[in-house]
């Protein structure tokens, strides 16, 4: 079912707003650390044509304590929305969002996209001009979502989300002239739940 247009679900409490668009396997796709989910729209609208249901998820305002609480939230909006399992792709600090839920929800998941890896929550006046260069003015980040979203990963120990769930398949893109989330030579950026691999 495609409803086209921002839901929000628990409204009252934790306010996560999400769009539900196009049939077919699932694909939730989260943003980085602060930004709206608009910037999805392109990729979305592709994937819509190509048959697959896109479901991009928004982080809620209210306080999180880890990032199994942002993970929850996402599989929230799935159980809402009748979906039982999906791809969960992020973007920078969306994608340990999508480790998290891999790793608490594995049987939720049918693998993790990142898109632009990174373990830390972006912050400071340099990300937001990056982020704003990119995207536009409208696409500025949201102080009080980064800051929720910053120490839910600060209060998450990386153990809990860096590591893939095992047999989850993982599709890594990296851009190699991404200013948003570049890429850091010499960097593992996927450590299975057994040890580090390239």
């Amino acid at each position: 079912m495609s409803e086209n247009q921002r839901q929000i679900l628990d409204a009252d409490v934790r306010d996560i707003s999400y769009l539900d668009e196009g049939t077919g396997p699932a694909i939730v796709l989260l943003p980085e650390a602060g930004l709206d989910f608009a910037y999805f729209g392109a990729l979305a609208s592709i994937l819509v044509e190509e048959d697959f249901r896109v479901v991009r998820i928004a982080a809620r305002r209210s306080d999180a304590q880890t990032l199994h609480e942002l993970a929850q939230d996402v599989v929230d909006v799935l159980e809402h929305l009748g979906i039982s399992e999906a791809w969960i792709g992020g973007h920078g600090f969306g994608g340990a969002v999508a480790r998290t839920v891999a790793i608490d929800h594995h049987e939720r998941v049918s693998g993790v996209l990142l898109l632009g890896v990174t373990r830390d929550a972006p912050y400071g006046e340099d990300f937001d001009a990056e982020v704003r260069a990119v995207f536009g003015d409208s696409f500025s980040p949201q102080a009080d979502v980064r800051r929720v979203q910053a120490d839910a990963l600060a209060a998450t120990a990386a153990e809990a989300w860096q590591p893939v769930a095992d047999a989850t398949p993982v599709l890594i893109v990296q851009g190699t002239a991404d200013r948003v989330t570049p890429v850091e030579p010499e960097r593992h950026y996927v450590r299975p739940r057994r040890g580090w691999s390239a």
